[in-house]
């Protein structure tokens, strides 16, 4: 009785594979038979997205490797410019001479907002944008100032090659210059560690990689998210890009047609980020 009902359950268990099998493969089917690998460098905030798509595509097809490298815009650009990796990320578009320089071509995926943010416990939540301005220019010192504690404070920025620094300083402190004394960090993964640490600090990161060990400051009482990047509201926003040199083929084409196809988008959704496609 027991063994007929175990040929019963194994038959219904293959049914149901047979059935299932290509919902869950969906856009990974282009994967198939395919080996390899593909080396991946540049933007800190693209990293979430690619490296979760990379972990489905090798859990689907073992034969291929893919590597996912932070280092920045700046960097993205280079290595990809140099053929020393197969996809360039880069937060912001590539400037004429990039593209003249290297011969890059450019896939936007998703829409980002930069935010200012802040550690958890304190007590602003909400600033001008000028009051931001005067902050990260060194004309308001102190968390007193603006409605805080009588405290200094601790200004982070980004590298100037940075994408999220560029959106930052260009659409938000309308490219002035930021104090001399701050605290320059590396990515979007470390500014939220300096950030969580330092009660006092204020800096500014991705969307995508905000969760509770930082506050988000509303800015002139629009708090950045996912809801008022899409409607406009929040204008610190940009595009995020891949680059190849030249056009992609391969490996790398199967890669980029997966991020713009519909599992990319649940990818880029669950990443805090706003899917183009």
């Amino acid at each position: 009785m027991l063994a007929k009902h175990g040929k019963v359950f194994v038959l219904a268990w293959f049914a149901l594979v047979l059935i299932v099998s290509p919902v869950l493969a969906g856009n990974l089917d282009r994967f198939t038979g395919m080996e390899g690998s593909l080396d991946i460098a540049g933007g800190t905030a693209h990293i979430p997205v690619m490296n979760e798509a990379a972990k489905r595509i090798m859990t689907f097809n073992p034969k291929v490797r893919i590597t996912v490298a932070g280092g920045g815009t700046g960097i993205g650009v280079q290595k990809a410019g140099e053929g020393l990796v197969d996809i360039g990320n880069t937060g912001r578009p590539l400037s004429d001479e990039e593209v003249s320089k290297y011969g890059l071509r450019s896939f936007a995926f998703a829409i980002d907002g930069v935010a200012p943010v802040v550690h958890p416990d304190s007590h602003v939540a909400d600033l001008t944008a000028q009051q931001i301005r005067d902050i990260f220019g060194g004309r308001i010192t102190r968390w007193s100032e603006v409605g805080g504690n009588d405290a200094a404070i601790h200004v982070y920025g980004r590298e100037e090659a940075s994408g999220t620094h560029e959106v930052f300083w260009g659409k938000l402190l309308k490219k002035e210059a930021v104090v001399g004394t701050a605290n320059i960090i590396q990515s979007n993964g470390a500014m939220k560690v300096a950030v969580s640490q330092d009660r006092n600090a204020i800096g500014y990161m991705s969307i995508g990689h905000i969760d509770d060990t930082v506050k988000p400051l509303a800015v002139d009482g629009v708090v950045p998210s996912q809801e008022t990047a899409i409607d406009g509201s929040y204008p610190v926003i940009r595009h995020l890009f891949m680059n190849t040199k030249g056009d992609p083929e391969g490996l790398t084409r199967a890669f980029i047609d997966y991020i713009l196809s519909e599992d990319g988008a649940g990818i880029i959704r669950a990443s805090g980020y706003i899917p183009l496609q």
